[in-house]
């Protein structure tokens, strides 16, 4: 499971499929959007195909309008997207990574995943 940590970034490596959909148990969105609103999309749309330098990472996507609004709705319908800037005094972080990954729950470990665990644990309980 992966924890996203920029809505542009994160829904263009679902789109390539770099990252797979199922595998995202949240995205933590620097942005405020209600995706189900066409003009509020339009403008966000607008802003990361035409924002130059504060979104690179959408160029090229140009002609991917939909698959980008159709990933946005998925995330946002099943609860997958957390928008801090919705709450009053919430800054979302911003951070030079973008994905972070979940550990599996130790019941659901295998032998190799189990034993780094125990090492990561030994290893901070010592700091």
């Amino acid at each position: 499971m992966k924890v996203g940590l920029s809505l542009s970034r994160c829904m263009r490596d679902i789109l390539e499929e770099r990252v797979d959909i199922g595998d995202v148990l949240v995205i933590v969105a620097r942005t405020d959007i209600d995706p189900h609103n066409d003009n509020h999309w339009s403008q966000i749309w607008d802003g990361y195909i035409n924002g130059g330098l504060s979104h690179p990472e959408w160029a090229g996507l140009e002609d991917r309008q939909k698959a980008m609004h159709d990933i946005l709705i998925e995330l946002y319908d099943s609860g997958k997207l957390h928008q801090p800037r919705q709450f009053k005094n919430a800054h979302p972080l911003r951070m030079p990574y973008y994905w972070l990954e979940c550990f599996v729950p130790p019941n659901e470990m295998n032998p190799a995943q189990q034993k780094a665990w125990d090492n990561y644990k030994l290893i901070t309980d010592l700091a």
